[in-house]
């Protein structure tokens, strides 16, 4: 498959990914914030946007925008002993009452800067912020970033709401969610742009501000965190049978079935702006929601209830470093009985030598094996940011055959269904796969939750792609 069907279908799939992440929630329920999706696309910058609107001390409502841009996607050119990345942010700001009318419109030049871009993780970045000061209103942002030494760019749109200080009623804002690590060399926090948190992040925090401006009555501000049942295992081989409808594995994520982490009950009595933050530590891998909701409501805005969910995934999500975190997705190649032996063992040394020997042995040759554990491990990376919704994207079922298989060569959607095929043979059963997206009668379900329709007779198939990861062949060609 050429690299421009690669790129062609990833753009593809993405553009639909983020346009379905932030339609399907936006229309079900706009007053929940889940962030910016990865917007990955092979060979282009790479960057999480989102914008909270807020009141400042002095009762002035401004948008508080932030960037997240990946530094192991940029390109550098060396400048004496530095290497230089120029790229631009272009934010635009619409107002939704009007969208032709386009009430801000900034570009930021920004220069990064390393000393040598080899040493860099893929993952670290830049964070970006910036403040813009606008009118009470609903607003949708557009962020552009682009690497000026590609030319190439990425699009992201969200939208926020600045409520009214001066309006006789009560209002509460969007909500900004931030994460701090204890352990790095600079313990500061920073905001949380996306629905997916690293396991690394060991404190949360939530910010957002109350207006209350009706002295007739005391102001209540219930606020909770939520853990939600949620599906975390990995897929299943293409030739098992199919998930069962009632299963966890079929739903992806159950939000009746909520547990309370916390509950805090607070009583605004005089009037005026308060500006208020939840801290929380670290929480085990799950979903999550966290949620405000007022005894006021305003007739006008309607702004009684707030929630930001979120996801904590693995340590250093999306990228794979650890020794577990690279034993884990062997569970494509692997046979049951040597996988489960592979993640009993609980030294970290030892796990990272047994994952090592797996390798040597099916492949034999150390350089050739390089190459094939690159590509695997990519491939795990990619998945992770092309395909995550409740669970690590290599877990889903179009990220096991994105990493067994590779980009379709074909794509096509449809309402709640998707075919991929890896053949110029439409209909030959063994070359081409339909997912399919439950749909949960549920107006918080926000996820492209897709389910392979499995078969047996994928089973010589998949049998034949694990043969070529081993061999080494997969180097060669993906089928």
């Amino acid at each position: 498959m050429s690299t421009h069907l690669n790129k062609k279908w990833i753009l593809q799939y993405v553009l639909i990914l983020g346009i379905g992440l932030m339609g399907c929630a936006k229309s079900m329920n706009p007053d929940i914030e889940r962030g910016s999706s990865y917007n990955f696309i092979d060979g282009y910058p790479e960057g999480r946007f989102t914008a909270i609107g807020l009141i400042d001390d002095q009762g002035n409502p401004k948008i508080d925008i932030a960037a997240d841009i990946v530094l192991g996607s940029l390109i550098y050119n060396k400048e004496g002993d530095k290497y230089i990345s120029n790229v631009t942010i272009n934010v635009q700001i619409i107002n939704q009452t009007n969208p032709d009318n386009v009430v801000g419109s900034e570009q930021y030049e920004i220069d990064i800067e390393r000393e040598d871009p080899n040493i860099v993780y893929s993952q670290q970045i830049h964070t970006f912020q910036r403040e813009i000061e606008v009118a009470p209103g609903r607003y949708t942002i557009n962020f552009t970033l682009t690497d000026q030494s590609s030319d190439k760019q990425i699009t992201h749109s969200t939208e926020t709401y600045l409520p009214n200080p001066e309006n006789n009623v009560s209002n509460l804002t969007n909500i900004r969610m931030e994460g701090k690590n204890m352990s790095s060399e600079d313990p500061s926090w920073s905001p949380i742009t996306t629905y997916d948190v690293p396991g690394r992040v060991d404190s949360l925090k939530f910010i957002f501000q109350v207006t209350n401006n009706n002295s007739s009555e005391p102001l209540t501000i219930d606020s909770q965190l939520l853990r939600f049942e949620s599906d975390t295992t990995y897929a299943r081989p293409m030739h098992y049978n199919n998930y069962s409808a009632s299963s966890i594995q079929y739903k992806g994520i159950d939000y009746d079935e909520e547990e309370v982490i916390q509950s805090t009950q607070r009583k605004l009595i005089e009037p005026g702006n308060v500006l208020i933050e939840f801290t929380f530590g670290d929480q085990p891998r799950g979903n999550y929601r966290f949620e405000v909701q007022t005894n006021i409501s305003s007739e006008e805005s309607g702004e009684a209830y707030k929630a930001r969910d979120f996801a904590v995934k693995s340590k250093n999500y999306p990228s794979i470093q650890t020794a577990r975190e690279l034993a884990q997705p062997l569970i494509y190649l692997m046979k049951e009985k040597e996988y489960e032996k592979l993640m009993a063992i609980t030294n970290t040394d030892s796990l990272k030598q047994a994952v090592d020997r797996f390798w040597l042995k099916n492949i034999g040759n150390k350089g050739q094996g390089r190459s094939v554990i690159k590509k695997f491990y990519n491939r795990v990376e990619e998945a992770n940011k092309q395909f995550s919704n409740f669970k690590e994207g290599w877990k889903t079922d179009p990220g096991m055959m994105y990493i067994l298989m590779g980009p379709p060569w074909y794509v096509d959607e449809r309402l709640d269904e998707m075919y991929w095929s890896y053949s110029y043979n439409r209909s030959d059963p063994t070359r081409n796969f339909y997912f399919f997206e439950p749909r949960n009668k549920n107006e918080f379900f926000p996820f492209n939750h897709y389910i392979l329709r499995r078969s047996q007779s994928y089973f010589t198939l998949q049998y034949q792609q694990i043969d070529l990861w081993l061999s080494g062949l997969i180097m060669r060609r993906n089928m």
